[in-house]
């Protein structure tokens, strides 16, 4: 017998903070394009103690002057970030931020250069790589099929962990990617699990299953002991006794009246 003992998020907790999080980076998005105050050097430079910052500001910076980066940073983030909330909503938040933290620190100590490094897309990878792994850790449907969903949806994004233009930070999806296969397996046992049967349950518990074998075994010793033992006893009840059979043999006088003839008539 299965036993299931999974609880999912709430559909609006899985809507109203990925929400908040995209109207967060428009308002900054906006602010910065239209007051024209240059929010780059809140961004991460790789070994500079003074952009420490950029480890907590990095993900919420895009460039003002160009509405693709925001835009194609927008809709993955919402998208994962709800599957995470309501798929995982017992770890969602800890998945979340140790992303957002790590990845940044990951960009601080093994990106090259001097250039700013800003975006969400580091988090991005981050859940990308948690959502995938953790599906096929638990052994569980649903969350098999959102592992698929995701790579059929954006398994392309793998190629962004190289580098290829100067502009984009492969550094940043590197890192995030390799953070979320670690939390995706360090968290393998929290949150949601696949059904399991009885004597599993039971295992975990400490509770011995009970050996079948052992016991038909031992039945049919106990059987055998006792056929013994009822063959013993007959033996011992039957010895000393001696078996006497009487004959009555047949005398010459019976045998002489059974050949006279039955009609009383003289032989000639």
């Amino acid at each position: 017998m299965k036993k299931e003992n999974n609880h999912f998020g709430s559909p609006l907790e899985a809507i109203l903070y990925p929400f908040l999080l995209v109207v967060l980076m428009w308002v900054i998005f906006w602010a910065e394009r239209v007051s024209g105050y240059d929010l780059v050097q809140f961004g991460l430079r790789p070994q500079v103690w003074e952009s420490w910052k950029g480890v907590i500001f990095m993900p919420l910076l895009h460039a003002p002057n160009d509405f693709s980066h925001i835009i194609n940073n927008s809709f993955p983030i919402f998208l994962l970030f709800a599957t995470l909330i309501y798929y995982y909503r017992e770890i969602a938040f800890k998945v979340f931020f140790i992303s957002w933290l790590v990845t940044g620190l990951g960009v601080w100590i093994f990106a090259a250069g001097n250039a700013y490094h800003i975006g969400m897309s580091g988090i991005i990878y981050a859940l990308f790589g948690f959502l995938f792994i953790s599906g096929f850790f638990r052994h569980y449907k649903p969350l098999q099929a959102i592992s698929l969903f995701v790579v059929l949806m954006y398994g392309s994004m793998v190629w962004g962990i190289f580098p290829q233009k100067a502009a984009v930070s492969w550094e940043g999806h590197l890192s995030g990617l390799f953070i979320g296969v670690m939390l995706a397996i360090l968290y393998r046992k929290k949150g949601p699990q696949g059904p399991k049967y009885q004597y599993e349950l039971e295992k975990e518990l400490g509770i011995e299953p009970p050996d079948l074998e052992g016991m038909y075994n031992a039945r049919l010793e106990a059987l055998e002991a006792q056929r013994l033992a009822m063959e013993e006893r007959f033996r011992q009840q039957t010895e000393g006794y001696q078996v006497v059979y009487h004959i009555r043999p047949k005398t010459p006088s019976t045998t002489n009246e059974e050949e006279k003839p039955q009609d009383g008539n003289a032989a000639e």
